[in-house]
């Protein structure tokens, strides 16, 4: 075991006198010891409820015959740290979390790992950890929250409640009805409860085979969560005994089911960040490329929040991702060879599942759309490519040409659109919110709700080389690669410019000469870095590019 490294032997005894000093039995110590990667805290509402996941982890753990020992991993609130510097520090967490759990994982000796995340780069980050560190593993989630009920009885959820903002400063909704948003979109804990990023990354966790089935969607108040935890905590002594890893696991072929899910499913655009990035620690190299081909073929057969109006406990009710996979299978999109944390293949976990609501899971013969719900645009303006969710743009939307509206930094873009100075046909291109440039990445859920709450989703583009929430809808393109800080084309783009986005084409254009994109060029200069002390400082010397998934180097 790898634990004998800390309690194995008369050499050892030092070691186990502190295991003493915790508390521990000689009979605890002698069995294999678990760690387990609690993401508790009081500030995220996905994770105020992972206190109870854990105690139930740590139960099923010692029902197996292991020795449970947690540990924390940090979290931040997308939802509470938007619109302000605060998004800077979000996109960034990923690595800290990995490299704060290599570093517990690796220091401590554990024989298995239990992660239970739940929040948009807390799945991710713990995911890159499981890869990177290779022992034993499985994932075990808070669950999403429950949707919301207005006072008409009408459901809803995080993204309306941006978009409400929007509506309230274009003058469509009083502050009463903002009241009644704000008290109702966010019932109980639990990741928000639309295909956002959290979710997205959750559902993730079972397509590519690191969680038991119904991590993805099982809601987080429901009792069904706790036993999950509890299941969770005796397989890793299964994982464990079988010595079962994750790179056992997160093959080539798995992360091919990710993507093809991913496309069925509606995820949010961060997958096109953090799946790079958690394949590239498992030693397995993706690209943008390589999503656009699984979409060609891969058929979109849900529309949760945002792109509809259903929720994940609706997707749960439906028979969850396991059913999402079962209607893959018809068509042979799925390698159901593959190991998974269940001990069995997929096609055996596969035994058995139906889909329960085709209304919610679309058949296969009978999709919202022929291709999947992600699409990359590649074009003068993304040499290296960007990404939108495609399944969540209006029809009329999805071939657009309009003037450049231009703008370096979110601020600047957020205070225009609320001063009514973006009109129908603006394609508004927000810039140096990159990986480098921003530091951060940060997500754009305000301008985005902004455009769609003031009436103009079907009508205006957005274009960044910063990211987007889950929770965004309509024809906004993100990951812009090369960014702008990096001299990507994006920082020569001028007022009124024409820009051509072709959606079904994948193609987005700048439609400048290159005569004068070369004068431009030659006048550029990079802007001072906008935070030059502190991690932020750090990490925008070491981060890659988005379509790298902005990975450190």
């Amino acid at each position: 075991m790898n634990s004998d490294y800390i309690k194995a032997g008369v050499e050892r005894a030092p070691n186990r006198s502190l295991l003493y000093a915790l508390g521990y039995t000689d009979e605890e110590i002698r069995r294999p010891i678990i760690g387990v990667v609690s993401s508790y805290n009081e500030v995220v509402p996905g994770h105020m409820n992972l206190d109870k996941i854990a105690d139930a982890v740590k139960a099923g753990i010692r029902a197996a015959g292991g020795t449970p020992i947690m540990f924390p991993a940090i979290a931040v609130c997308d939802g509470i740290a938007m619109g302000h510097i605060g998004m800077k520090y979000s996109l960034v967490t990923r690595d800290l979390i990995a490299d704060s759990t290599e570093a517990m994982a690796i220091a401590h000796q554990f024989d298995g790992l239990v992660m239970i995340p739940n929040c948009d780069k807390n799945v991710p980050g713990l995911l890159m950890a499981a890869a990177r560190l290779n022992i034993p593993t499985i994932f075990v989630s808070g669950g999403p929250m429950l949707a919301g009920h207005l006072k008409d009885g009408r459901r809803t959820c995080l993204s309306h409640m941006f978009e409400a903002v929007g509506a309230y400063k274009a003058g469509t909704l009083d502050e009463k009805g903002v009241l009644d948003y704000e008290e109702n979109a966010c019932p109980s804990c639990g990741s928000c409860s639309g295909m956002y990023t959290a979710n997205s990354m959750n559902c993730l966790t079972e397509a590519i085979g690191m969680a038991l089935p119904g991590n993805g969607t099982i809601p987080a108040p429901y009792s069904a969560r706790i036993r999950l935890a509890k299941k969770a905590g005796m397989q890793i002594m299964e994982l464990v005994k079988r010595n079962i890893r994750p790179r056992d696991i997160m093959t080539p072929a798995a992360f091919h089911n990710a993507e093809t899910v991913d496309m069925a499913l509606g995820c949010s655009t961060n997958t096109m960040l953090h799946l790079p990035a958690i394949a590239h620690e498992a030693g397995v190299e993706i690209d943008l490329d390589m999503s656009n081909e699984i979409s060609a073929h891969t058929p979109n057969l849900c529309h949760l929040a945002p792109a509809g109006d259903t929720f994940m406990e609706d997707l749960d009710r439906a028979g969850g991702v396991l059913a999402v996979m079962k209607e893959l299978t018809r068509k042979n999109l799925l390698d159901t060879s593959l190991m998974t944390v269940t001990g069995k293949t997929i096609e055996e976990n596969l035994e058995g599942v139906a889909n329960l609501n085709p209304e919610i899971i679309r058949p296969i013969d009978n999709p919202y759309s022929a291709q999947g719900g992600i699409a990359v645009l590649k074009g003068n303006l993304a040499v290296d490519g960007c990404v939108v969710k495609q399944s969540a743009v209006a029809p009329e939307m999805m071939v657009h040409e309009g003037p450049a509206r231009v703008f370096d930094s979110e601020e600047e873009a957020i205070a225009a659109i609320y001063e009514k100075k973006i009109v129908a046909g603006d394609v508004v291109v927000i810039r140096y919110e990159g990986p480098k440039g921003g530091p951060g990445m940060r997500e754009m859920l305000n301008p985005t709700s902004a455009i769609c709450g003031m009436g103009l989703g079907e009508s205006v583009a957005l274009i960044t080389d910063g990211r987007f929430s889950g929770a965004t809808r309509g024809a906004s393109i993100g990951h812009i690669s090369p960014e702008a800080a990096a001299g990507g084309l994006i920082a020569l783009v001028e007022e009124g410019d024409r820009i051509s986005i072709d959606i079904p084409n994948c193609k987005i254009e700048l439609k400048v000469s290159d005569e004068v994109l070369a004068e431009r060029r030659a006048k550029w200069v990079c802007p001072e870095p906008k935070v030059k002390t502190g991690y932020l400082a750090r990490y925008a010397k070491l981060v890659s590019s988005a379509d790298k998934g902005a990975i450190l180097q």
